[in-house]
């Protein structure tokens, strides 16, 4: 067997040095202009501009649909090169495409599918050093050797015999389910969560979830069953994850149920300004076991989702969206009053984020002790952008018009009495 490689390496190397090697790198190069054609083509025909899109990626070379297209007109060319000579630099071209196939769709899949971090990048170089080393085996001969070999190494568990060789087969059938449904609940959630909003995004965002749960779900079991494992064997477990549940998972199980329950019936929405337990801020994640609400100081709060259903919340946001806001401003008692409110509302509707409808309102609220104290309030619908900001701009243009007009903003006064002998 070892001198049949030999002989094979050493006829392969003899039609490498061939004019006809020349020729096979000629159909290469054709087949990758025209795949990039292709690709780029079907890109403008789809209309794509999503830079992560896992077929087209940001530019047309680092998407899947290229190396796709590059490989099934490599296997197109090599049929036809293979009636006048032998090939040579396919056999080389060929496992190195599928490999570039199989690590790129790994690679924009689990990027589409997470976040980047450290687990998702150790999978992508894993996925890598896997495809490579699979190439070097395929093409030095070595693969159907070695996988003989591991078929030798075997062990009975129950009634089923496994093998070191059905273990891998078994890792990689895994893997590559599991790719596959990632990708189909990718494309989903993408569907799913384009320019929705409000309500509609917490909804979209909930069948999302459990589409890609239930597509995981069911890829893994199809994967078990295609492996030889007895499904049967997983009722015991199933039994002690349902006691577990029971007793030691209850706040988790309780977290999960009423991260379903928020969003389905939408009391709370992504983007609603609520407060919880004497926190204010906006919801910008709601996920199965917790909710994430940002202040507008910028401080975030991962509140569990049991609480959201089991504690009051004040949601500013559900029924309407507008959030009220005031200011107050003491004069003299000497001032016109009718010029002072005019004033005050035309210092509120300068700032273009103050709603017209309803229009600010100006009322006497008091009689302090040192001056008549004004009450302006006002409405806006973008208090993720700030509030405290907004207040500031009005107040500075109320001290402006107030001292313009000459009006008297009064100091404390107190009458002290002093007792002499």
């Amino acid at each position: 067997m070892s001198d049949a490689r030999f002989t094979d390496l050493d006829a392969w190397l003899a039609a490498l040095a061939q004019t006809a090697a020349l020729m096979e790198l000629a159909a290469l190069a054709v087949c990758g202009v025209a795949a990039w054609a292709l690709a780029a083509l079907i890109h403008r025909a789809v209309g794509s501009q999503d830079k992560t899109s896992i077929l087209f990626g940001g530019r047309i070379v680092d998407g899947v649909l290229f190396p796709l297209l590059l490989l099934c007109l490599a296997y197109v060319a090599q049929a036809l090169v293979l009636r006048w000579a032998p090939l040579a630099v396919f056999k080389i071209a060929i496992p190195v495409l599928i490999s570039l196939l199989v690590i790129r769709l790994g690679v924009k899949v689990l990027q589409a599918a997470f976040s980047t971090t450290p687990l998702v990048r150790l999978l992508e170089r894993s996925i890598s050093w896997v495809a490579w080393l699979a190439m070097v085996l395929w093409v030095s001969g070595l693969l159907p050797v070695l996988l003989e070999e591991l078929d030798q190494i075997t062990w009975k568990v129950g009634d089923s015999t496994l093998s070191v060789r059905t273990m891998i087969e078994g890792v990689l059938t895994t893997g590559a389910v599991l790719i596959f449904t990632l990708w189909i609940s990718a494309a989903i959630e993408a569907r799913l969560l384009r320019s929705a909003t409000g309500g509609e995004l917490s909804l979209r965002k909930a069948v999302s979830n459990a589409t890609r749960a239930l597509l995981i779900f069911m890829g893994l079991l199809l994967t078990l069953s295609a492996v030889g494992i007895d499904l049967t064997a997983f009722s015991v477990l199933g039994g002690a994850i349902g006691v577990g549940v029971g007793f030691g998972l209850q706040k988790l199980a309780a977290n999960y149920v009423s991260g379903f329950v928020i969003l389905a019936e939408r009391s709370m929405r992504i983007g609603d300004n609520v407060r919880v337990d004497n926190f204010e801020g906006r919801i910008t994640q709601i996920n199965a076991r917790y909710t994430v609400i940002r202040s507008l100081t910028g401080r975030e709060s991962i509140v569990p989702n049991e609480m959201l259903i089991t504690s009051r919340v004040e949601n500013l946001s559900l029924a309407d969206a507008r959030v009220w806001q005031s200011t107050v401003v003491s004069v003299a008692y000497d001032s016109d009053v009718e010029l002072v409110m005019r004033l005050l509302k035309q210092a509120t509707l300068n700032q273009q984020r103050v709603l017209r409808e309803p229009e600010p309102t100006v009322a006497l609220s008091s009689f302090g002790v040192d001056g008549l104290e004004f009450t302006v309030g006002y409405w806006i619908v973008d208090p993720e952008n700030g509030s405290l900001n907004l207040k500031s701009l009005i107040n500075l243009d109320i001290l402006r018009l107030l001292r313009e007009n000459q009006i008297e903003i009064p100091y404390p006064q107190r009458v002290v009495h002093t007792r002499v002998g």
